[in-house]
């Protein structure tokens, strides 16, 4: 949700940018951490309440409780995503993305370190586990806004009281931009927890778990065209160029539709030996070839949607930057 809603900014930074109004990207940054901090403090009861909420739609009663138990160990990390998203999308309609790549990738080692240290050395378990995730959050979200405060000064101006002008046309864009990314991340989530209903729920939900992995991979390549796309297309529409927009949408659908197919045609190729790299059950393998077709058509459909989605986000935020200015 808040990935989505952090997806706002990233619109209407780019726009400004775009447009030459650099000194608005600190006030809109500012408004996005004040919305997605109120946003991660309305979740936290799905944090805390977690177990009833499990077993009141029909989970086995222990995994719920241990599902709820991990929830409360990642909390602190999940509130870290109301910095963490708006100063990577601040950044990225700025095209300044070498500085958070490394500091994404040493948090990275730092969080590999800490994870060995304290779940194999330590023996500390799932709690172990969530405080390198913690840590690991907080120092990316941390890092990239000490980045931006201390070496962005074209952007960040100081703390401005305009943060809190125009704030519900902000919320309105950024409860847009959250449902498309909630039905997509969702629908999934829910396609999960139906399969821990069926008969054979141990096979159904091993086998959808390996072809959701496998789609999450692709998904990685479109996320970050996704990104790229929406800050071209902001910035041309910022800087009155629709035209170069619409190319730029035209080239990158073509882009990922090519990928897409290319990733389906890989899968249906191997359908029968792509699960190996999760299992030697022979019978999870089966299940998986079963359902390769439609994990191939599901990447297809995945490459274009979020590009699609990612452009006519920028073409609702048009007005709001106008009027924010």
């Amino acid at each position: 949700m808040q990935l989505g809603m952090g997806s706002a900014l990233e619109t209407l930074c780019g726009q400004a940018f775009g447009a030459g109004q650099v000194s608005m990207l600190g006030v809109y940054l500012q408004r996005s951490w004040i919305i997605l901090a109120v946003a991660a403090l309305l979740m936290v009861p799905f944090y805390v309440f977690a177990e009833p909420l499990l077993l009141a739609i029909g989970q086995d009663p222990a995994v719920a409780r241990e599902a709820a138990r991990f929830a409360l160990y990642i909390l602190p990390g999940a509130l870290s995503f109301a910095v963490n998203f708006p100063t990577a999308k601040f950044l990225q309609s700025q095209s300044k993305v070498i500085v958070p790549v490394w500091i994404c990738v040493g948090s990275l080692c730092f969080h590999v370190a800490l994870s060995y240290l304290l779940v194999t050395v330590l023996g500390w378990g799932s709690p172990g586990a969530a405080v390198a995730y913690n840590l690991s959050l907080w120092a990316i979200a941390l890092g990239q806004s000490a980045y931006i405060i201390g070496w962005c000064k074209d952007g960040w101006r100081g703390w401005s009281m305009a943060a809190f002008n125009d704030m519900w046309a902000f919320v309105r864009l950024s409860l847009e931009s959250a449902v498309m990314i909630c039905l997509e991340i969702w629908y999934l989530s829910t396609i999960t927890v139906l399969t821990g209903n069926l008969q054979d729920a141990q096979i159904a939900v091993d086998s959808l778990g390996v072809c959701m992995n496998i789609n999450g991979w692709e998904n990685m390549i479109f996320i970050g065209i996704n990104a790229a796309i929406s800050v071209r297309v902001s910035n041309e529409l910022g800087a009155g160029r629709p035209r170069a927009a619409m190319h730029a949408v035209i080239v990158i659908i073509a882009e990922s539709l090519l990928i897409g197919l290319l990733c389906m045609a890989l899968v249906l190729i191997f359908r029968d030996n792509f699960a190996i790299i999760y299992t030697t059950d022979l019978e999870l393998q089966h299940a998986v070839s079963k359902i390769a077709g439609l994990l191939g058509l599901t990447m297809v459909l995945n490459s274009v949607q979020p590009v699609v989605s990612g452009s006519l986000l920028e073409e609702d935020g048009k007005a709001l930057s106008h009027t924010s200015t």
